[in-house]
C-alpha cells in the first residue's frame, strides 16, 4: 500500500486555484469588452431583470448554507451536515431555474440576444455564469452519493468526519461555490452600475 503524501499545498488546491484565475480572467475580459462597447461605441446599457437582484439573495444564501455545513462538519454533527449540503445543491438548482426565467423577463422587455451588442454580453456573460455552476454539479453529487455511501452507521460516520480527504473535497467544494456566488454578485453590480451611470 502506499503511504498518503505529505504535501505543502496539495494539488487539487492548485489546480482549482488555476480554475479559477482562468474564469476570473475570462469573466474579466469580458467585462472590460462591455465597457469598450458601452464607452467608447456610444451603445446604451441594457437595464437587467428584477429577477437578477432576487436571484443574488439566493445565491448569497447558498454561500451561507456552504459555510453551515463546513461547521456542522467540523462539529460531527452527521444529520445537520446532511441536510446543509443537500440544501447547496436545492438552492443551486432553484438558482438556475430562475436564472432561465429571469432571460424570459428579458425577452418579455423585447431584449433579445440579438437585439443589441449590449443584450448579447448580457446572455454571454450570465450563460457562461449559469454553465459554470453546472459544471460544478456533478461534483457536488458526487459529494452527495459518496456521503450516503460511506455513512451507514455511527462506526462508518466516524470514519467519515476523520477522513482528511473528505474534510478536503468539502473545502474544494465551498471554494469554487463561494466564487462563482461572488462572481454573480459582482456581475450584478457592475451592470447596474454601467446602467446608472
Amino acid at each position: 500500500m502506499v503511504p498518503n503524501r505529505k504535501y505543502l499545498i496539495h494539488p487539487q488546491y492548485i489546480i482549482l486555484t488555476l480554475i479559477i484565475a482562468g474564469i476570473s480572467a475570462l469573466f474579466l475580459g469580458f467585462s472590460m469588452a462591455y465597457m469598450y462597447h458601452r464607452i467608447e461605441r456610444g451603445v446604451p446599457p441594457v437595464q437587467i431583470p428584477t429577477l437578477f437582484y432576487f436571484n443574488s439573495l439566493l445565491i448569497l444564501s447558498t454561500s451561507l448554507v456552504m459555510i453551515y455545513a463546513q461547521k456542522m462538519y467540523a462539529q460531527d454533527e452527521t444529520i445537520r451536515f446532511r441536510s446543509s449540503v443537500w440544501m447547496v445543491l436545492a438552492l443551486t438548482l432553484v438558482f438556475l431555474g430562475m436564472q432561465v426565467f429571469a432571460w424570459e423577463q428579458l425577452q418579455q422587455a423585447n431584449t433579445f440576444l440579438t437585439s443589441s451588442t449590449m443584450a448579447s454580453y448580457i446572455y454571454l456573460i450570465s450563460g457562461l455564469h449559469f454553465l459554470h455552476l453546472v459544471a460544478g454539479i456533478p461534483f457536488l453529487a458526487f459529494f452527495l452519493y459518496n456521503m450516503h455511501l460511506r455513512m451507514r452507521d455511527p462506526v462508518t460516520v466516524l470514519m467519515y468526519f476523520a477522513d482528511p480527504d473528505r474534510k478536503r473535497t468539502l473545502h474544494l467544494l465551498a471554494i469554487y461555490w463561494h466564487f462563482l456566488d461572488g462572481l454573480w454578485l459582482y456581475l450584478v453590480i457592475f451592470f447596474l452600475l454601467n446602467y446608472l451611470f
